[in-house]
């Protein structure tokens, strides 16, 4: 899983962050101390953890996670962060001898 989204509430810096979906990686979610949770009026459930934002992007880079693109929407922030797949690049490029 390449990549992944984080984002908070702007009032709720402190936390919780949401960083993935019921499909999320879960031992990724896992390592980020995230709790798969489904909020009341939702048909999908999503991976919580009570740490601040900072604190989760810092976990992501040192798996290895890249920042590729932030934003505000209304009252939310979201970041974009991608990890580079090694064997996916070799595949896409074999070489020839």
């Amino acid at each position: 899983m390449p990549y992944v989204i984080v984002s908070t509430q702007i009032r709720l810096e402190c936390g919780p962050t949401t960083v993935g979906d019921e499909w999320s990686d879960k031992e990724l979610m896992a390592y980020l101390g995230a709790e798969l949770i489904q909020i009341l009026g939702n048909n999908f459930k999503e991976y919580r953890t009570n740490d601040v934002v900072r604190s989760v992007l810092n976990k992501l880079e040192l798996k290895g996670y890249k920042l590729v693109s932030s934003t505000g929407v209304g009252q939310t922030i979201v970041f974009s962060m991608y990890k580079p797949d090694s064997s996916i690049c070799d595949n896409a490029h074999p070489e020839t001898s």
